[in-house]
């Protein structure tokens, strides 16, 4: 389950058709019933996203995330499934047409680093190599793929639902026509401040003829085993790629994750730099204060949005010395689908029958790891609040107070971050 957009919008006939066909989906008595359904819904979406009616699916499933969760997420889906694919007809000089799919995938990078971490356009001679190796090491016999010629960070990335299904379209026609493109390269993030680790991505439309695999482990002779030939197809990417990826990003550690659909793949990496924020900012921090992980303490808290809602949305994890009260440093742990609830969801990495790990479990496992013994938790849930002058995120101290994390004042000058 994924949460809607806060802003909400009136109610028109076109968001109550989104909801009456979702609902028909839900309630469908046969799977040749509820494929029905899933056209009509397709073909509503189609509409609205290639005129950029954005408004009318984002007050649909504001409503329907208040009220109906279970037809919320098939409206979801479907929302997502439209905005990330796309089909297309070709005539052959015989007359015969082939019908072309598309998928946008994602290709996430994770990426950390005391300095800057780069984005942007992604010179040709690297945006051949990477197309090269993604063709070789991950495709089916017969896709075709299209990059774009930008290392994306999360800012650049499309806003809205009709704003990546017009990149999908547009990367489409590059990827069917062998590359040769127009596509652009992304206009500039705004000025965030630099993190010591974050995602990049990079941007890909895969197309094959309708109905055919896009991608090596889907194909016929791998279905059996095909989670075996998956990792060692994402093991040739990192070993291939991971050297060109490398000259975008000078002066970090980067780890490659499997290039999905985009809307999973984006989660995925939300998720997977988590960890990896910790264990920088805990290496950060021992190297700059010259302490070691067993002379910090970390203090956990959550937070949500509302004053009368116990919802925790993410929680904050606030660095001090062992023996001091001041916060020096700060993360937040962002939580996605059910985490909130009952910890990782079900489609997660703890499916398969195990008990679900709760997120503040979690969070001290990874502390732990690195070395970090001495962990607060903190039983108040906080609404999120920041900094009036930086806008940075407030983190509780050990006696619970909200606070702004600083550096003492004899820290060497270097960068600061906070994720």
């Amino acid at each position: 389950m994924r949460r809607p957009s806060k802003d909400s919008s009136r109610l028109s006939a076109e968001s109550q058709r989104l909801i009456s066909l979702s609902k028909a989906i839900v309630q469908a008595a046969s799977r040749v019933e509820e494929r029905t359904w899933e056209r009509n819904l397709d073909a509503q979406l189609q509409k609205l996203l290639k005129t950029n009616h954005q408004e009318s699916i984002d007050a649909a499933l504001n409503v329907l995330f208040k009220g109906d969760l279970a037809v919320y997420d098939v409206l979801m889906d479907g929302v997502e499934a439209v905005s990330e694919s796309s089909t297309m007809v070709e005539q052959g000089a015989d007359g015969a047409e082939t019908t072309w799919q598309a998928l946008l995938v994602a290709a996430p990078i994770l990426a950390w680093t005391r300095f800057a971490i780069a984005s942007g356009t992604i010179p040709n001679d690297i945006l051949g190599a990477l197309t090269a190796h993604f063709s070789a090491h991950l495709l089916a016999e017969g896709a075709q793929a299209a990059i774009a010629p930008t290392l994306y960070s999360i800012d650049q990335l499309p806003r809205t639902h009709a704003d990546t299904y017009a990149l999908t379209h547009k990367l489409a026609q590059a990827a069917h026509k062998n590359g040769k493109n127009g596509v652009k390269p992304a206009e500039p993030g705004p000025d965030t401040s630099q993190f010591l680790a974050d995602t990049r991505y990079l941007l890909v439309a895969v197309v094959a003829p309708q109905g055919a695999p896009l991608f090596r482990w889907q194909e016929p002779q791998h279905h059996v085993h095909f989670e075996t030939e998956r990792d060692a197809a994402l093991e040739q990417w990192r070993a291939q790629a991971g050297p060109n990826i490398g000259r975008l990003l000078p002066g970090c550690g980067v780890e490659l994750l499997l290039p999905e659909a985009y809307y999973v793949a984006c989660r995925e990496a939300d998720k997977e730099i988590r960890p990896v924020s910790i264990r920088a900012a805990v290496h950060y921090l021992t190297h700059t204060l010259g302490v070691e992980p067993n002379d910090l303490r970390a203090v956990i808290a959550g937070f949500g949005d509302e004053v009368n809602d116990n919802q925790v949305d993410e929680y904050r994890v606030g660095f001090t010395l062992r023996q001091q009260p001041d916060v020096v440093y700060g993360i937040v742990w962002p939580l996605y689908g059910q985490e909130d609830e009952e910890g990782t969801p079900m489609e997660g990495p703890a499916g398969g029958g195990e008990r679900p790990t709760a997120p503040i479990d979690e969070i001290v496992k990874h502390l732990n790891e690195v070395g970090i013994a001495h962990v607060k938790r903190i039983g108040e849930r906080y609404v999120a609040e920041y900094c009036d002058d930086c806008g940075a995120p407030l983190f509780a101290d050990p006696s619970g107070e909200l606070v702004h994390a600083e550096m003492p004042e004899d820290t060497p000058a270097g960068n600061e971050h906070f994720h």
